[in-house]
């Protein structure tokens, strides 16, 4: 299975997992062109685990289509990235999403 393949798949369950009868009614995720060329996606945190973590803005750019960013705000993850740049901006999410949180005491 190829990377884009593996991070489609995984955002399909993760998709899954948030639809409880409710949250897909009110919430969910949107990716979307842009006209320079490129992609925009936001992704619903609100009612999921990941609604109180903070992204910080990032933003790689290596070239004028060749580019990512990603930040969270208001309860949504961000990307914006470069019309090839689309398996690797859901990667971040995936990443930052996966990411196992330690518990503070």
């Amino acid at each position: 299975m190829s990377e884009s393949e593996q991070v489609l798949s995984w955002l399909q369950s993760w998709y899954a997992s948030q639809c409880d009868g409710d949250w897909e009614h009110e919430w969910g995720l949107k990716i979307e062109t842009l006209d320079n060329p490129g992609w925009s996606i936001t992704i619903d945190l609100e009612e999921t685990e990941l609604a109180d973590r903070e992204y910080l803005r990032q933003q790689l750019t290596r070239g004028e289509h060749d580019w990512v960013m990603a930040w969270t705000s208001e309860k949504t993850f961000h990307l914006a990235c470069g019309p090839r740049n689309l398996t690797e901006a859901l990667t971040l999410f995936r990443d930052w999403a996966s990411e196992k949180r330690s518990v503070r005491r």
